[in-house]
């Protein structure tokens, strides 16, 4: 991304809440159409592989940036839960037992079933999250006796998702890595004894980033995840028809946050090339006639991902062909050049 384009982009809040805004409900949608369509089983073996892919390759760096990498296992996990969810705009609760058990609390509404989405959730795919991140924390950190007991789930109809790190005596087998114990509660949560991120290291304009960034690394995992479990057949078509519907669903909303969208092609363009720079890619605008054109070189949410199925493209951007037919139905959509594809750039038209 060109330096020019950074400066546009970290200027525009308004695009940054835009992009968390369609990839949240594209997150959340994408879950609801794979537990509906394809299935409880295979909706959870999905989130199982998200989260596990995530909690891979997030979970060391972060204990590292927050501060937390010399700290007892159990306090250490649960305080890194506490702060980087908090800092991702998620409602999240942290209690200190002992240096060998800490509890972390997400209490409702959950963040990533927003609204009326958590009653389409099965219990199983709720696990699925838990077994994908907290039940491997102390395989990553190379300590067997840690694991994850978890006390309640939303889903369940429990006043939050809940749970603590302990460490035990004995080293656990797999099967004891996750655990569940419905009969124990968290103990109430003080603000005041909770660990807090020094605002040095955190500005505001930092927090604004990460907003935006928790929400599309989401996508980054589950989308190519969907077609892996799925395959590309029918995971590319659940995972585009959910893009579809969230594209036309949010895009009133969109369009409201960005201050308006202007009529036709090219007043939908300008807005497809600022969300574009709002998710820090280097989209460039050109209109010629009746014809707008967004052009960009990078692609940044699957930059981290390596070689792709087309599929994966194909599937994430039914997200714009839905907001375009939200904004005019008449209005005709192409990918003229894909770099996945050979091209030297990713090209779209609006006509």
């Amino acid at each position: 991304m060109s330096e020019r384009a950074e400066s546009r982009a970290k200027d525009d809040v308004a695009a940054y809440r835009a992009v968390e805004l369609i990839y949240h409900s594209y997150l959340t949608g994408l879950i609801l159409m794979l537990a509906s369509r394809a299935g409880t089983a295979r909706a959870a073996e999905v989130v199982f592989r998200t989260f596990r892919r995530q909690q891979l390759a997030r979970f060391v760096p972060g204990l590292k940036k927050l501060g937390l990498d010399k700290l007892p296992h159990a306090v250490a996990c649960a305080q890194y839960h506490y702060l980087s969810n908090q800092v991702g705009g998620v409602k999240v609760e942290y209690v200190y037992e002992s240096d060998q058990k800490a509890w972390v609390r997400y209490p409702p509404p959950r963040w990533i079933w927003s609204g009326t989405a958590i009653c389409g959730i099965p219990s199983e795919v709720s696990r699925a999250m838990l077994r994908g991140w907290h039940a491997n924390n102390g395989v990553v950190l190379g300590n067997p006796r840690l694991g994850f007991v978890c006390t309640g789930q939303t889903v369940d109809g429990q006043p939050g998702l809940e749970g603590y790190y302990k460490e035990w005596d004995h080293d656990l087998t797999p099967d004891e890595r996750l655990q569940f114990s419905p009969g124990e509660q968290c103990p109430p949560f003080r603000t005041d004894l909770a660990p807090r991120l020094p605002e040095n290291t955190w500005p505001e304009e930092r927090l604004q980033k990460v907003l935006r960034n928790y929400a599309m690394e989401y996508i980054t995992s589950i989308v190519p995840e969907t077609i892996a479990v799925l395959g590309p057949e029918e995971g590319g078509h659940l995972a585009g028809a959910a893009a579809r519907l969230v594209g036309m669903h949010t895009f009133d909303d969109v369009a409201s946050l960005l201050g308006g969208v202007d009529p036709g092609a090219e007043g939908f363009a300008g807005a497809f090339a600022r969300i574009a720079r709002g998710q820090g890619d280097d989209a460039e605008l050109r209109v010629q006639g009746a014809t707008a054109t967004v052009r960009q070189t990078s692609w940044r949410l699957m930059a981290e991902r390596g070689p792709l199925s087309p599929v994966v493209f194909d599937a994430w951007n039914e997200l714009w062909v839905g907001a375009a037919l939200a904004h005019d139905r008449f209005m005709r959509v192409d990918v003229a050049e894909r770099r996945d594809r050979g091209d030297p750039s990713w090209c779209w038209q609006f006509r």
